[in-house]
């Protein structure tokens, strides 16, 4: 049975409430011909205002209003309007668990992130302790890039969560980051032949991280990392965008349970890959692919450098 059309009866520029009972006032709202939307109304425009994810075919986007204003989130394609439905029936019932129109408004953002997450392929179950782990690692690197390089370098160089086979790429250089318990085996894993590939024309470092997981209270969890990250991309437009969609595509959720697994970040080493390193390389035999192996770090202490990978990243290849 075909579900009602909350905005069937609506004419442009009316509005009516979700719920007369709800706790907070969400419409369905059709502030123009052909586009349906649903409408969160605050008291003002939070300040700052904060990013909000971008759906294709929706639009989403605050609006100032006579006496107050909205976040509103507006449907583009009128085919797909079950399913809009749909989404903003869930994203009401995130919001109205909120204890305050402050907090309704964070929900609701966070739930239109996770739907943000599903319409990209995101995944259901949380990060292993191993993946929470690595991406510690990453932010840890991407920080320090972003403060030393800056913003727009930084991101557009994490290329790993986007599918690349090096977890950074920058012009002239690549980096593989790899973590560590400072306590275990001085190994690391080799996921793929092509992670300490040649690459031309760049110079290729492998970073090793000691990063040990501990119980409250001391270090940070994985939610205090991204927080610390997210705050190098505040400025609207592409870069905080970029910065969104690839650490989501790590698989993190903000609504997953991080809080209680923290970690503390200590002593990195960076060796340089080039002849004699010792890896596999990437031009295997014909019908061996997806090689995986530990690497020895013991045997890579004559590639060590001293120098600040950053620095090195700025200056390029060797003249």
């Amino acid at each position: 049975m075909k579900p009602l059309d909350p905005w069937e009866k609506l004419e442009p520029g009316d509005a009516r409430r979700v719920d007369s009972a709800g706790k907070f006032d969400f419409f369905w709202a059709l502030p123009e011909l052909g586009m349906p939307g649903l409408m969160l109304r605050l008291a003002s425009l939070p300040r700052p205002l904060p990013q909000l994810p971008k759906l294709k075919d929706l639009q989403i986007s605050f609006r100032s209003l006579t006496g107050g204003a909205a976040l509103f989130v507006g449907l583009k394609d009128l085919s797909q309007l079950e399913v809009f439905q749909i989404l903003c029936r869930d994203v009401v019932a995130a919001g109205e668990v909120g204890v305050s129109l402050e907090d309704a408004l964070s929900r609701t953002i966070r739930r239109l992130l996770r739907w943000h997450r599903l319409m990209r392929g995101g995944r259901a179950s949380s990060l292993t302790l191993e993946e929470q782990q690595g991406l510690v690692g990453e932010l840890t690197f991407l920080r320090e890039v972003a403060l030393s390089l800056g913003p727009q370098i930084a991101i557009n160089a994490w290329t790993g969560p986007r599918g690349a086979p090096k977890d950074f790429e920058f012009t002239t250089s690549c980096v593989e980051i790899k973590t560590k318990r400072a306590a275990a085996r001085p190994f690391v894993s080799i996921s793929s032949e092509h992670q300490l590939a040649d690459v031309p024309g760049c110079r290729l470092y492998l970073r090793v991280t000691n990063i040990t997981s501990v119980v409250s209270p001391e270090g940070e969890n994985l939610h205090d990392h991204v927080r610390a990250t997210s705050k190098l991309f505040e400025n609207p437009g592409s870069i905080f965008d970029m910065w969104e969609e690839t650490l989501f595509s790590t698989g993190y959720d903000p609504d997953d349970a991080y809080d209680e697994r923290r970690w503390v970040v200590g002593n990195t080493t960076v060796y340089e890959v080039r002849d004699g390193f010792p890896r596999i390389a990437a031009d295997l035999p014909h019908g061996i692919e997806n090689v995986r192996y530990q690497l020895a770090l013991d045997a890579c202490t004559p590639f060590e450098i001293s120098q600040s990978l950053t620095e090195l990243v700025r200056e390029g290849p060797e003249q």
